[in-house]
């Protein structure tokens, strides 16, 4: 089973195999394996565009030897696979959240307005 995480190129839909980060004090970008969970200031790359990494004149690529795997599934990506299907798959919709009761009175420039049912 592929990974969830696709990789971050805008349009590419393929699976995620690597981990793009940045040492700005170094001038160096590290494309290694692809990282456990996702942070916000790296990116997942597919393995094309993780072997065609170019990065700007005076600072250097650093790779990870060896080829790119498709990490296994954890229990936990497919625990929120389980719950995503059985979320699709139901019938009747969640409840919705109560709507606070609407006051006639004014504070400042918002009002709460009725919900429409």
């Amino acid at each position: 089973m592929p990974s969830v995480r696709k990789c971050s190129r805008t349009g590419c839909l393929e699976p995620a195999v690597a981990t793009l980060t940045y040492a700005y004090s170094d001038s160096t970008a590290v494309v290694g394996p692809l990282a456990t969970a996702s942070e916000p200031h790296s990116y997942d790359l597919c393995e094309a565009h993780a072997l065609r990494l170019t990065a700007p004149r005076g600072w250097e690529v650093v790779r990870h030897e060896g080829e790119f795997a498709a990490p296994e599934p954890s229990s936990d990506e497919l625990t929120a696979l389980a719950e995503a299907v059985r979320e699709a798959g139901r019938s009747d919709p969640p409840p919705a959240p109560e709507q606070p009761e609407a006051t006639s009175g004014r504070r400042g420039h918002l009002r709460v307005l009725p919900g429409r049912a």
